[in-house]
């Protein structure tokens, strides 16, 4: 249907006229005009309309000042409402984008490739199967941001997931501070469906807020925080003088496990390890498989404005009076 957002500026429509009246007062003492023919009269008609000149000049205007007044009041169309499919689950994803994820210790289409390609690839697909979920996105190192608050427009927080590039966040690791940050963003929505997913590779090395004080102000606000560990266990790196062959070293030595546990523990969630890329997508099905919490589904009403068709009518008929008022009258 067709709604006015402001009608009460229709009182607007009979303004010229009452300027004109206004401005044009009658004079109650003249004495009325006495004619004694009655082709008198026919030729004073005449005459006269011939002095007023044709008609069409104030049809319009008055076809400009009524589409003024109806693009003013605001005209819009309202559809029918549309709901929105929710499965009452707010998803926060953080993911650590510090410089240690590009160490190239994972495998991607036996490939070699860096922590975080992989990472990318699986959440997205992760995240592509969150229809009907708010999902967000943290991205933390140094500091964490906010990349994407929570949303149903999965493409967009896809997008802004596989552009971003390692270490833009800074080299360390803020765990406690994207965990503070999740739990802000969070807290605001129903009870019960406060989802966290946290991945790194390291261990807090920096940040103002500490991860255990970060999941105790997470349990408080009833948020349940899952936390993934990532990361090879064992690479083959070249040996110092390079005739002794290829030597073993841990790329994880730096994955805080116990805090991750305890973080999970504290709050609800589970802790998962991957230590490759098949790993890594299990974890996610896993997590896929979370029981939604049911709540009240989300209406919209989709909306159109329909002002600019008046306007233009208006514009139109103001270039008509122009264009017709400039052309000199023909010569007799």
């Amino acid at each position: 249907m067709i709604e006015f957002i402001w009608p009460w500026l229709l009182a607007l429509l009979p303004l010229p006229i009452a300027i004109r009246l206004w401005l044009s007062p009658q004079d109650a003492d003249q004495a009325p005009l006495v004619v004694p023919e009655v082709d008198a009269f026919s030729f004073g008609q005449a005459r006269l309309q011939a002095e007023r000149g044709p008609r069409w000049p104030l049809w319009l205007l008055s076809l400009c000042w009524i589409a003024l007044v109806l693009a003013a009041v605001r005209p819009q169309w309202t559809g029918d409402p549309v709901s929105l499919p929710t499965s009452g689950r707010d998803l926060m994803l953080a993911v650590d984008i510090s410089g240690s994820m590009s160490v190239e210790d994972m495998q991607l289409g036996n490939e070699n490739v860096d922590r975080l390609t992989v990472v990318k690839a699986v959440i997205s697909d992760f995240v592509d199967r969150r229809g009907g979920d708010r999902v967000g996105l943290i991205l933390f190192g140094t500091n964490a941001y906010l990349q994407a608050p929570l949303t149903f427009d999965l493409a967009s927080v896809n997008t802004l997931l596989t552009q971003a590039p390692v270490g833009i966040a800074g080299g360390k690791t803020a765990i406690g501070d994207a965990i503070g940050l999740a739990v802000k963003r969070l807290r605001p929505r129903p009870e019960g469906d406060r989802v966290m997913i946290l991945l790194t590779d390291g261990a807090n090395n920096v940040g103002a807020v500490a991860p255990l004080k970060a999941a105790e102000l997470a349990n408080a606000a009833e948020v349940r925080i899952h936390t993934v560990g990532v990361g090879a266990d064992e690479l083959a790196v070249p040996s110092l003088m390079g005739i002794f062959g290829p030597r073993m070293v841990n790329p994880s030595a730096d994955l805080d496990e116990e805090t991750l546990q305890a973080i999970a523990d504290q709050t609800g969630g589970r802790y998962f390890r991957a230590r490759n890329t098949q790993e890594l997508a299990g974890i996610y099905d896993a997590i896929d498989e979370l029981e939604p919490v049911e709540q009240d589904a989300e209406v919209f009403r989709p909306r159109k404005q329909l002002f600019y068709y008046p306007l233009a009518i208006a514009l139109i008929s103001l270039f008509a009076l122009i264009l017709l008022s400039s052309r000199k009258p023909e010569a007799t």
